[in-house]
């Protein structure tokens, strides 16, 4: 496609521009002319090519360029203020519509919300700016895919491109209008075009709200809270959730409340249980939604029938369930939940002459601290049922069993020889909320500064994010020295490698890496990963 051809060049040149200024001598000045004829040249293009993301962001830095005073610019400085067009360019080269999906459960009461625009720029930048917010996104350029994962995920609100591939944004909308189970999830259209037949077209399709583009993102962000405000005055309506016909995540919120307050008083704890379907995205793939549905609706009868009478459980989100035990320590609960595993695990299902079973995997904390709230206590169930998940899945896991160590003090080291990405994970790591562990962050080109700045040397665990194939020093040589020096025992390291063969990957968890991710890779799977080992680290 002729567009595609242009797209890319584009980002060619912008990403040619960067590395003639970062990847040459750092102390280089820029003139003010040359970063404003790339700017300008950049907006003119990208809306020729119908890149509305890119043309959202050079408007922006170009309008912040024009109220500085003609300067020269220092490398740092100047990486810093075109940080958005950078982690753009990075994140549209490498894109993969799989790093936009969500692929974990995400906590109640963070909203998400879904973006289906075949526009690439347009979507990271959306997403980026729907997440500095606090909610989470999932985004699709894929109609057909779209579709599916909207069943799949059940958000909180929709945004719909009008003009998609192989099926526009109305007849989509009309198809998940068919399909809605009678849930209210609002549903937001934007179009390039504004005229009186397409807005009509958008409202007599299910629309409720209509945005022209190009986009203003500040009003995009405020519409966007107005419907995800609308959707919680209505599942506030209601305590029972429409589909399984248990409790639903608000009344969640109201009874775990009332538990607290009840804790405060009396110092009895109480626990809570987060369960999830193991694999449940396989039974909607193989055999339809229908009966993804009918399992759902099975399931919280079973969990109504075996828990106790003095337990309540409810629906979280998709296939998460919640059940809290009054008064009830974690080795009790974890018993019952034990139970009803063992139990479930033997229903078999049929369905197109197949059957099968389904087990699920279940995280259990038990409320014992007067200084937190249901977050901290939800949260806390949320990390033992990834411990179950991580532990093979079909078992019960406790958080109270782990054990915090007291040092809260986390060096961060990127070793990374790319300039640009080196700054994204700077970046990424001064943001990141790390649960009041505070990071000391340093960054290297390669291994050999890494080890001449003594690094290892400084008191504390480290946490090195390391490049598995550098021309001076290969990570796998890295990760070699480190474990064989003496403060083996206090690293832990995650891989970021081009390798993809099961040889190279065994051999760096070999060696002693922690985890690894295989580029290309998105930003945001990558904070998440950081943030799930330095949580396990502490």
């Amino acid at each position: 496609m002729a567009l595609e051809k242009y797209q890319n060049l584009l980002f060619e040149k912008i990403k040619n521009q960067l590395s003639q200024w970062f990847d040459g001598n750092i102390d280089d000045l820029v003139a003010y002319e040359e970063v404003y004829r790339f700017l300008h040249s950049i907006k003119g293009t990208s809306g020729t090519v119908q890149l509305g993301g890119v043309l959202i962001v050079a408007s922006k830095l170009l309008e912040q360029l024009e109220s500085i005073e003609n300067r020269l610019w220092r490398k740092n400085e100047l990486r810093d203020f075109l940080f958005d067009l950078i982690r753009l360019s990075y994140d549209y080269e490498h894109f993969k519509e799989t790093f936009l999906e969500k692929d974990e459960p995400c906590c109640g009461s963070i909203p998400l919300i879904q973006i289906i625009d075949d526009d690439v720029s347009m979507l990271i930048l959306l997403k980026e700016a729907l997440e500095e917010n606090g909610w989470m996104v999932i985004a699709n350029t894929e109609p057909e895919k779209a579709a599916s994962q909207y069943y799949d995920m059940q958000p909180d609100c929709l945004v719909i491109d009008v003009d998609l591939p192989s099926k526009n944004g109305f007849q989509l909308l009309e198809d998940i209008q068919q399909h809605n189970h009678k849930q209210f999830i609002p549903k937001v259209i934007t179009s390039i075009q504004n005229d009186r037949k397409t807005r009509m077209n958008a409202y007599e399709s299910g629309a409720d709200d209509f945005i022209e583009k190009p986009i203003d993102i500040e009003e995009f962000i405020v519409r966007i809270n107005r419907q995800l405000q609308r959707k919680q005055i209505f599942d506030q309506s209601v305590m029972i959730d429409e589909l399984t016909q248990i409790y639903n995540r608000r009344f969640l919120s109201d009874l775990l409340e009332r538990y607290i307050k009840d804790y405060e008083r009396s110092g009895v704890p109480f626990s809570v249980s987060l369960l999830d379907l193991d694999y449940f995205k396989n039974i909607n793939d193989q055999y339809g939604h229908l009966t993804g549905d009918k399992v759902l609706e099975t399931f919280a009868s079973f969990l109504k029938e075996n828990i106790r009478s003095t337990d309540s459980v409810f629906r979280y989100g998709g296939e998460e369930f919640v059940i809290l035990f009054p008064r009830t320590n974690d080795e009790e609960a974890k018993e019952v939940v034990k139970r009803i595993l063992d139990e479930f695990s033997k229903v078999t299902f049929m369905e197109h002459g197949d059957h099968f079973n389904i087990s699920f995997s279940a995280g259990i904390y038990m409320a014992n601290n007067h200084e937190e709230g249901s977050v901290e206590i939800l949260k806390k169930a949320d990390q033992a049922l990834y411990e179950a998940k991580e532990n093979g899945r079909a078992c019960v896991e406790s958080a109270n069993e782990a054990v915090q160590p007291e040092n809260k003090i986390l060096n961060v080291s990127v070793i990374d020889d790319d300039a640009i990405i080196r700054t994204l994970l700077v970046r990424v790591l001064q943001n990141m909320d790390t649960s009041k562990v505070l990071l000391n962050i340093e960054s290297y080109e390669n291994g050999e500064k890494f080890f001449g700045a003594g690094r290892l040397d400084e008191k504390g665990k480290h946490f090195l994010v390391l490049d598995g194939v550098m021309p001076v020093m290969d990570g796998i040589e890295v990760l070699t020295r480190v474990r064989e020096s003496e403060h083996a025992d206090r690293v832990h390291v995650l891989m970021l490698t081009g390798r993809k063969t099961e040889y190279d990957i065994a051999r760096a968890l070999k060696l002693g890496a922690d985890d690894y991710v295989t580029k290309p890779f998105s930003i945001t799977e990558l904070q998440a990963r950081i943030q799930r080992l330095i949580q396990r680290m502490f």
